[in-house]
């Protein structure tokens, strides 16, 4: 598969895979989507859901490591414990992650060494990547994980329906079903009325949340509390 990194709308890289034809983020900003999509509408929306101080973060599709990055900007100066999940199963080569900017863009060069910690950590195993942030990282694909744990949120990143549709059936959606607590949720930039469906069909409450910029909507999913 060929990737070039490619500057979006808010001066961030994406990745482009020409094989494909798709970006790994928003061409309209990856920043800006990323934050939006996961940070604002997921990992914000949990925390004043929940009252304690640790959080189960499972990513479908950890890429670029940018969703990671961010929920480390968002919760470092807070007493939150991170506890990051992600599935990988076709991570970026060394040279393909070289030159990422996303540091530089968000004015922090103090996370460069972090984040490039993120990209090398071992798989499989919790690596510390602060003091507070630990992050597992899954070489394999979603109908292949076998988690050991509930978790309270869920960074769905997969690539689109019409890329990835066995990741956005209604069978997928229920093995996310019987991973996540009770209150839990995903968060997923994809709004396509089949995914609603497709997430109501597996018992989650469906919300549609305002887009990132060109985006009209995405979706918020919960699970019921028991």
């Amino acid at each position: 598969m060929e990737r070039q990194k490619k500057i979006t709308a808010d001066g961030s890289h994406t990745i482009f895979e020409s094989d494909i034809d798709v970006t790994y983020h928003s061409v309209y900003g990856a920043i800006q989507e990323s934050r939006h999509v996961y940070i604002r509408f997921g990992l914000q929306y949990m925390i004043r859901q929940r009252d304690t101080a640790s959080i189960n973060i499972l990513e479908i599709g950890f890429g670029t490591g940018l969703n990671a990055l961010l929920t480390l900007e968002a919760t470092e100066e807070t007493q939150l414990n991170i506890h990051y999940h992600a599935i990988e199963p076709f991570p970026l080569s060394e040279q393909e992650r070289a030159g990422l900017n996303y540091c530089t863009v968000l004015h922090r060069p103090d996370l460069a060494l972090p984040f490039e910690h993120m990209h090398t950590a071992a798989w499989n195993k919790p690596v510390a990547i602060s003091p507070r942030f630990t992050l597992c990282r899954y070489c394999t694909t979603l109908q292949q994980f076998q988690p050991s744990k509930l978790f309270n949120l869920v960074y769905y990143d997969a690539f689109a329906p019409t890329v990835q549709p066995q990741l956005w059936t209604i069978e997928t959606f229920k093995e996310m079903f019987n991973c996540i607590e009770p209150g839990g949720s995903i968060v997923t930039y994809c709004s396509k009325g089949a995914v609603r469906r497709a997430l109501t069909d597996a018992g989650f409450s469906v919300e549609k949340m305002p887009g990132p910029a060109h985006k009209r909507e995405m979706i918020r999913a919960v699970k019921p509390k028991e």
